[in-house]
């Protein structure tokens, strides 16, 4: 009986532990078909695609003409960028597109770069505000000639990054001073260019990827405009995985 009694219990584990381990196979095999049915490959084209299209808006509206577009960016909710900071990259791309219709640069290349300088303004902890202001500031190393970074002795005497001695890079998008004192634009019409703002930001760096690159729509322009935001291939790629990403729905 005992022998018996043991061999029948030893059997139902069999029985059980097989139909746990069939069971466990099939919910892998569903798991990992619906996971890749719903995700979107990530194209490897350069340059990446333009993302969803902007409604059109009114470019010369008082205030934060940006904030026309916060239905747009709410419904970009699967990207995990903040709000406010998907308004001014959309702002950015409308203003270019009507004041420079050959450069054609997408919301989602100002994106994918304020995703590799500062996580769309959310570096160490700041905050983009309602009004687009980013606090506290993202300020960048001292261009100090140090190993792996460049010589900028202070051309600004420190009034926009803080540093007497070395320039800095500032704010979400993270320009030089003497690039901002240059390039530096109002998007937000509150009368100031101000590096801090993710408005004023956005549309900069938009402003002088076109200046640089030209036709952005096609690989040429598009890589010699990042190059010249930042001369590292490695830079290069990072940022069109990411907006590649951007343009077909997915996190970067």
């Amino acid at each position: 009986m005992m022998n018996r009694v043991r061999s029948t219990k030893a059997g139902l584990r069999a029985v059980l532990t097989r139909a746990g381990l069939l069971g466990t196979a099939v919910a892998l095999v569903l798991l990992t078909g619906c996971g890749s049915a719903d995700l979107t490959p990530i194209p490897d084209d350069m340059p990446p695609g333009a993302g969803a299209p902007l409604p059109l808006i009114d470019l010369d509206a008082p205030g934060r003409a940006a904030l026309q577009l916060r239905d747009w960016a709410d419904q970009q909710g699967s990207l995990g960028i903040p709000t406010v900071s998907l308004e001014a990259y959309g702002y950015a791309a409308a203003v270019m597109a009507r004041s420079r219709p050959d450069c054609g640069i997408g919301w989602t290349t100002v994106a994918g770069i304020a995703s590799v300088e500062s996580k769309h303004g959310t570096h160490r902890g700041a905050d983009v505000g309602d009004d687009g202001k980013v606090t506290p500031g993202i300020r960048g190393a001292a261009l100090d000639g140090s190993p792996g970074i460049m010589l900028i002795k202070d051309t600004d005497g420190g009034k926009l990054d803080g540093d007497p001695v070395y320039d800095r890079a500032v704010g979400p998008l993270q320009f030089i001073p003497e690039t901002w004192t240059r390039w530096g634009v109002d998007a937000n019409g509150d009368g100031i260019a101000d590096p801090d703002s993710i408005d004023d930001a956005a549309l900069t760096a938009a402003r002088y990827l076109c200046a640089m690159g030209g036709n952005l729509t096609a690989a040429p322009g598009w890589q010699q405009a990042l190059l010249t935001y930042n001369q590292s291939t490695a830079y290069m790629h990072k940022v069109r995985d990411r907006a590649a990403a951007y343009s077909v729905g997915r996190k970067a």
